[in-house]
């Protein structure tokens, strides 16, 4: 089955067209590259391909242990991810506050840069420093990968803490996230729990697809253990019961990563090609089980984290304006605005990522 690839021609409009930058012709280009993507979803719907192309669309294994995977490489240099990941930082870091023992689970730590950050911030922060101990969730094949495992994430995170002079420790748990129980997680009297959900809520199939709603239900077993705090992340586009309009979405994804990679550099193509158009894939040309990315938008979170017991805590007023800082670096074509205690980041009018805290 072949991949897609960004420089491929639709209808003879070329997507690798090379004239003179315009945001006029960026928009155009950036319509023809996701429509490239939408008309190759919809034939590999007719011909009943979607799974087999998804799979074949899978972020690739990284070369070597200092190249990311183009997964990590999208939530690195998107600036929106990026501050969406700094925002769940933040309302942990402050819940650390006072507390002599941390317990962070992660229910999919991907490569597990969001704490290098956490971590490298803690080591700055003056006073006393907890113990902070991470457990991180990753499905039992990916622990045992020589390069970018769940295990290698761990030794790599403590040989950091060691570096940082942080008292730090790592629990691996090999597991579907469906399958994960309380006893597992191995919570201990003492710690102040804190729960992080970054990308992951909306791989789990809900009432949509199943009279069990692993979603709901997963949010019900985390209340259970009576975190703290339990910070979600998600993308702001409903991808699960309204995917016809995920067009608009990703091509404000696409052109916000103008800001940071050049069309023709090869993460650029790697990030459309292994991480955007899979996704596309999935959205468009997959149904039932076989669909994981069913995402919804903020106020579909809000529903489900209140139905499930928590309640909304407001990301600190200095977070907001660390970010705000920040993204002036970048363009002032991207944007930040605080609704309803959340964090909304967004690229011109169109809010692609949404930080929330609850206990």
């Amino acid at each position: 089955m072949r991949c897609l690839h960004p420089q491929r021609k639709i209808r003879g409009s070329v997507t690798d067209d090379k004239c003179a930058p315009s945001e006029g012709l960026d928009s155009r280009r950036t319509f023809r590259r996701i429509a490239a993507y939408m008309v190759e979803a919809l034939a590999a719907r007719v011909a009943i391909s979607g799974k087999g192309l998804y799979k074949a669309l899978k972020c690739k294994e990284p070369p070597s242990s200092d190249r990311l995977s183009a997964m990590q490489v999208l939530f690195e240099v998107c600036p929106c991810f990026r501050f969406g990941f700094m925002a769940a930082n933040g309302a942990i870091l402050e819940a650390f506050r006072d507390e002599n023992r941390v317990h962070i689970i992660d229910f999919d730590i991907n490569q597990g840069s969001q704490y290098y950050t956490l971590l490298q911030t803690l080591a700055k922060t003056p006073g006393k420093r907890p113990h902070v101990r991470l457990t991180g969730v990753d499905d039992p094949e990916s622990v045992q990968r020589a390069v970018g495992g769940l295990k290698i994430i761990g030794q790599r995170l403590e040989q950091l803490a060691k570096d940082l002079q942080l008292s730090f420790e790592f629990h691996a748990v090999a597991s579907e996230t469906a399958l994960v129980s309380p006893l597992v997680l191995g919570c201990q009297p003492g710690e102040a729990l804190v729960v992080n959900f970054a990308f992951q809520l909306h791989h789990m199939p809900d009432e949509s697809v199943s009279t069990v709603n692993l979603r709901d239900q997963l949010l019900r077993m985390v209340k259970s253990l009576k975190p703290k705090l339990v910070t979600v992340v998600e993308q702001d586009v409903n991808t699960n019961t309204a995917r016809s309009r995920s067009d608009n979405y990703y091509s404000a994804v696409f052109e916000s990563l103008d800001a940071t990679l050049a069309r023709d550099s090869q993460d650029r193509m790697n990030v459309e090609k292994q991480c955007l158009a899979r996704d596309i894939i999935n959205v468009v040309a997959c149904e039932g089980e076989e669909r994981i990315e069913r995402c919804e938008v903020a106020g579909k979170w809000r529903a489900r984290m209140s139905m499930a017991g928590f309640s909304s805590c407001p990301i600190s007023r200095n977070v907001k304006n660390e970010i705000q800082t920040l993204i002036e670096q970048y363009s002032n074509r991207f944007k930040v605005r605080e609704e309803t205690g959340a964090l909304h980041f967004g690229w011109e009018d169109k809010i692609l990522i949404v930080s929330s805290a609850w206990r």
